[in-house]
């Protein structure tokens, strides 16, 4: 039984089909929580499981990005952005930014995207959130990087996103 739906990828073409896979999953899990179709922030978040596939993806990601123009050493900015259609109700979007995670065996998750919220919503929605309010597929995140983003997930989809009040040009230019 093949754990994993995408990993280990190996080549470009297996990169393009787990991204566009994220880009759906993730649109899925935006309009599960807010009944709508937000904004991205610009960058996709790929997630590895195995050591020598992040040493492929790292070097994929390398050939695809500027390495000198980045936020936290961790997005890098593609040289040819990521351009996905809109697939039915699913938004089109164009990515900016590439992520690649280390293995994590705690994260089976393909990968991961951003949303934009406007910052008085954003606000509202953590203030439920932190009052004990359940909201279909999101969360508070509690991750240790302390960032203050709200998760959203599923367990039956195998893909995060996150809602911000930034892009991720905004967040390289501060």
């Amino acid at each position: 039984m093949k754990l994993y739906r995408f990993s280990p990828i190996k080549n470009q073409q297996q990169l393009e089909k787990a991204i566009e896979h994220v880009h759906e999953a993730c649109y899925k899990l935006c309009h599960m929580a807010l009944d709508a179709y937000l904004p991205i922030a610009g960058n996709i978040g790929i997630f590895c499981h195995y050591d020598d596939e992040y040493e492929k993806l790292t070097a994929l990601r390398e050939q695809m990005t500027d390495s000198t123009i980045h936020f936290n050493k961790k997005y890098f900015k593609l040289h040819e952005p990521i351009v996905i259609a809109a697939h039915g109700k699913i938004p089109a979007a164009t990515y900016e930014y590439l992520y690649v995670r280390q293995p994590d065996p705690y994260r089976a998750q393909v990968g991961d995207v951003d949303f934009v919220m406007r910052p008085d919503k954003y606000k509202e929605l953590k203030n439920l959130l932190r009052s004990g309010t359940a909201i279909n597929a999101a969360r508070l995140y509690s991750g240790s990087s302390g960032l203050d983003m709200v998760e959203l997930y599923d367990p039956d989809i195998d893909a995060l996103g996150y809602l911000t009040t930034s892009t991720m040009t905004d967040k390289i230019a501060d």
